[in-house]
């Protein structure tokens, strides 16, 4: 029987998902390889055969995105599947056009196939964008969970940089699993918010698995989105974020809007920092896309540690890697805390990057006058710690969401931002979360 020939456009994630639940076994299809973008040094491995399964003795490669056009025709491509999350929608018909110019079929999956079944209620938190306020929005609903007794799990959404077979299924219960299982700086960011507030995390790269494993101590597993991916799981509730801050993105980028169709609950963050007339238009294309979702109404307020340390000072604010870069963002909680405890100046890290982060400052000229967390292995590391050392400032403020100084040597002052979920009137996540 003739197989079909294919190729996974990836960035280390959905990818592995799509190819785990739809093509893993499935003796219709050959996936010849996947492309990789977005995240530095992801390309150049393979898939292991001990994930790819029995049709894949040698594993699969994973090859940079830009090959794909000569990997189309020289291997003789039938379909190219898109699978990775936060772009344009018209970045993702580019990529349609170059793939279709090649010869092949675009593809998109759809959540019938992607989507696997859980025995234990999940609830989902979603969003239309990187940087929208998942993160808090998934704290507090564990928080709710809990306080009604539920065992909860945080399964959160694959960042599978290091040794994908030793990434199968990862559980965290401690800061030293982090450690252990040598964790970059962006993993940390998602996984020790919870660790610290006494959730276990799941992830990795064989979602089945790790559900598997996630149900047999789980009441309710809390599904933690990453980007505007979709659920890897049928969700029993799906809560999607949206930022009046970015107001139209909500449906101009790639899957976030088919989240937020898939709407049960839309959480509109950030009310207090937007203006009016944002807020309406977004609540306008909630309304014109899933007129039967509800809204929830939030705000995200900070608190810090030291303030003393911005206060009149020269200062480096360094905040979430991912949300500068293809999130976009202009600014984030550290930016907030420095307006909001006066500072006297945001220094602009630019005249002092060290080695990696010049060429991310190359690929993502918008980023401007702060410095975004980096942190894909050891040498952006170094590399984040050399820049932050040499910055010509008086003080650090961390934005992002780990302790900084846990894993760098910084030789000033520094101050942590903090952010928490502050729902406005009602309905709130309390009185939906009844029906769980």
């Amino acid at each position: 029987m003739a197989f079909k020939r294919v190729v996974i456009m990836g960035a280390a994630g959905r990818d592995f998902h799509n190819f785990n639940t739809c093509f893993r076994g499935n003796k219709e299809y050959q996936v010849v390889a996947f492309t990789a973008t977005q995240i530095p040094n992801i390309d150049g491995r393979k898939y292991p055969p001990e994930l790819a399964g029995s049709l894949y003795p040698e594993g699969i490669p994973i090859i940079a995105e830009f090959e794909l056009p000569r990997l189309i025709k020289e291997e003789h491509i039938d379909q190219v599947y898109f699978s990775y999350s936060d772009v344009m929608h018209d970045y993702v018909m580019h990529q349609a056009s170059l793939v279709n110019a090649s010869g092949a079929t675009f593809c998109l999956l759809g959540t019938k196939q992607t989507m696997l079944k859980s025995k234990v209620p999940v609830v989902a938190v979603c969003a239309v964008r990187t940087g929208c306020g998942k993160s808090q929005t998934t704290r507090k609903i564990a928080a709710i969970l809990k306080q009604k007794n539920y065992k909860v799990v945080v399964v959160r959404h694959p960042m599978p940089y290091g040794d994908l077979t030793r990434q199968k299924v990862q559980r965290f219960a401690a800061i030293e699993d982090m450690e252990r299982q040598q964790c970059t700086i962006e993993e940390m960011e998602e996984y020790e918010p919870h660790i610290i507030t006494g959730s276990v995390v799941y992830a990795g790269v064989d979602y089945g698995a790790i559900l598997q494993q996630a149900e047999q101590e789980a009441d309710v597993i809390l599904w933690d989105g990453g980007n505007n991916d979709t659920p890897f799981y049928q969700p029993t509730l799906l809560f999607v974020v949206v930022d009046p801050l970015r107001p139209g993105h909500e449906i101009t980028y790639y899957p976030g809007e088919t989240n937020l169709r898939m709407a049960d609950y839309v959480v509109m963050n950030k009310m207090v920092e937007a203006d009016f007339q944002n807020i309406e238009r977004v609540r306008k294309n909630i309304f014109q896309v899933n007129p039967s979702a509800r809204i929830i109404e939030a705000a995200s307020p900070i608190s810090v540690t030291n303030a003393e340390n911005i206060t009149g000072k020269r200062v480096l604010v360094i905040e979430d890697g991912p949300t500068l870069t293809h999130g976009e963002m202009k600014f984030g909680a550290g930016v907030i805390a420095a307006g909001k405890y006066g500072a006297a100046e945001i220094v602009d890290p630019r005249p002092f990057l060290k080695g990696s982060l010049v060429q991310t400052f190359q690929k993502y000229p918008g980023i401007g006058k702060l410095l975004p967390a980096m942190g894909y292995g050891d040498r952006q590391i170094a590399d984040l710690q050399a820049t932050i050392n040499a910055a010509d400032c008086d003080s650090v403020v961390i934005g992002t969401p780990i302790d900084l100084s846990r894993i760098l040597k910084i030789n000033k002052p520094f101050t942590r931002v903090y952010y928490e979920l502050d729902e406005i009137g009602s309905p709130t996540l309390r009185d939906v979360l009844k029906v769980i």
